[in-house]
């Protein structure tokens, strides 16, 4: 920025300590956080055209009234341009043999006047479906495999409104305050919701199976939590971190088995009292190394005098968010030991995306993980990673595992369905149904992808040649 007459030197200095702080060079790549550098142009260009403190407020107030509708119009545009473009893309008409009554029954009269015997939008099928305005005649599932001849996958009004009321001021807050109401509402619902169709294991993170015909979920799950800590190389004593350690499975799993003294933290009390409960039940070995400990508490507020060997995050980081990612990572390189291991598990849309990915997207941040924007592709995670100052040492695709995991989680659920709709009501029960049996398709078709990455300090006095004794092959020490 080039500073001019008549500006006080007080002023300069205050301007380019701003610019320092709104244009960050890291890594070579530069970030500009665009509510920051439009609340300086606000203060900037007031201050300029101000000759008191009332024209400075009304000149304040005119650049916030500008930059809002310029911030309108571009929702706007970007609105009219997919809702046009996805309009485009998809036919209304029914193939032909295709009979809309074999697959469900639309209820409502306006509904039935608008879309019987035609393709209906995805968004406004599972929001009647949800409002009980549809009734299916098969396995939800079933009709999902050939939503393409019954659905349009196009962006409707109410997608949009979303979109600009709620989508984005997630994305741009992600202050704690906001986080906590977004995350807590959602897991603190009730263990016994989760518990309906996670099972006993009580993990919310992909599975590996090693035998699809042998292994269940609950071994799935056994073998996903031996497979990570084999892959960060835990060690009897070593202190490990998960953070969004959900309902402690991992962690005690972790302290029992591997001899870790293991810390847990998430901001659901509900989590913590499950985890609880479990150690009530079922305790630690006295005579053992290992312990756990799980807390409530925001990653934010993880002591910065901290030291871990090994830190692990399944499936969290989603709900950190894209403002707030790259000070997450630094958070967690300044956490782990010198020669520790970080282990990364994420989900995120392809970025060759397609309209039905959008569609789901829009979906799954309504109404299952809220503010969980930073659900990325993986080049963006692990250029997040580096730029930190990691360096990567594998990346593998689990997104097949992920799919029959939900799978498995949704045969679960329909198995309990008196119990769900008794105590949370029929449509909380047909909104995990949509969310569980099309996520499972989203992950085999490759809509969404789930990685695993583990990653360690980019410093030279790191000792990569353990990697040449690393052992046997990793699903082999399963």
């Amino acid at each position: 920025l080039i500073l001019k007459e008549p500006f006080s030197a007080s002023f300069k200095e205050l301007t380019m300590d701003v610019s320092q702080t709104l244009l960050l060079a890291e890594n070579g790549s530069l970030r500009i956080n665009l509510i920051y550098l439009s609340s300086f142009l606000i203060t900037y260009w007031s201050y300029a055209a101000c000759s008191g403190i009332f024209s400075f407020i009304f000149y304040a107030l005119f650049y916030t009234i500008e930059i809002l509708l310029v911030a309108v119009i571009a929702v706007g545009a970007f609105a009219a341009y997919m809702i046009i473009t996805s309009k485009m893309a998809f036919s209304s008409t029914l193939p032909s043999g295709t009979s809309q009554s074999d697959y469900f029954e639309i209820l409502d009269s306006e509904l039935k006047a608008e879309y019987g015997g035609k393709k209906i939008p995805m968004e406004t099928f599972i929001e009647a479906y949800f409002d009980e305005k549809i009734n299916l005649n098969m396995d939800l599932f079933e009709i999902l495999q050939d939503r393409e001849n019954l659905f349009m996958f196009i962006f409707t009004t109410d997608n949009v409104i979303f979109f600009a009321k709620k989508f984005i001021l997630q994305t741009i807050l992600h202050t704690k305050i906001r986080d906590h109401f977004d995350v807590t509402t959602t897991y603190n619902r009730g263990n016994d919701f989760y518990n309906a169709f996670l099972g006993p294991a009580m993990v919310y993170t992909s599975a590996i199976f090693r035998d699809i015909e042998q292994d269940d979920l609950f071994q799935g799950q056994i073998n996903k939590m031996n497979l990570v800590a084999n892959k960060v190389d835990l060690q009897e004593g070593e202190r490990h971190l998960d953070i969004g350690c959900g309902w402690g499975t991992f962690v005690i799993h972790c302290a029992r088995h591997f001899g870790t003294e293991s810390h847990g933290i998430t901001i659901a009390k509900e989590q913590v009292k499950w985890a609880e409960d479990t150690l009530k039940n079922d305790k630690l070995d006295e005579d053992a190394p290992g312990s756990a400990k799980l807390e409530v508490m925001d990653y934010r507020d993880i002591p910065e005098e901290n030291r871990y060997n090994k830190i692990t995050c399944l499936e969290m980081a989603e709900h950190v968010g894209v403002k707030n990612y790259q000070a997450f990572m630094k958070q967690v390189f300044n956490l782990l030991e010198d020669d520790g291991l970080f282990y990364i598990q994420i989900c995120g849309l392809r970025p060759s995306w397609q309209y039905e990915d959008c569609v789901w997207g829009l979906f799954m941040a309504k109404y299952i993980f809220p503010a969980a924007d930073a659900s990325c592709p993986i080049y963006w995670v692990t250029n997040q990673l580096e730029r930190a100052g990691f360096e990567i040492k594998s990346t593998e695709n689990v997104s097949i595992h992920y799919s029959h995991t939900i799978f498995e989680w949704y045969k679960n659920w329909l198995s309990n369905e008196t119990e769900m709709v008794e105590k949370y009501g029929e449509r909380m029960y047909r909104v995990w149904c949509v969310f569980l049996a099309w996520s499972t398709i989203i992950g085999y078709q490759g809509s969404s992808a789930c990685y695993q990455i583990v990653a360690y300090k980019n410093q030279n006095k790191f000792n990569r040649r353990r990697w040449l004794n690393y052992g046997k092959p990793l699903l082999e020490s399963l």
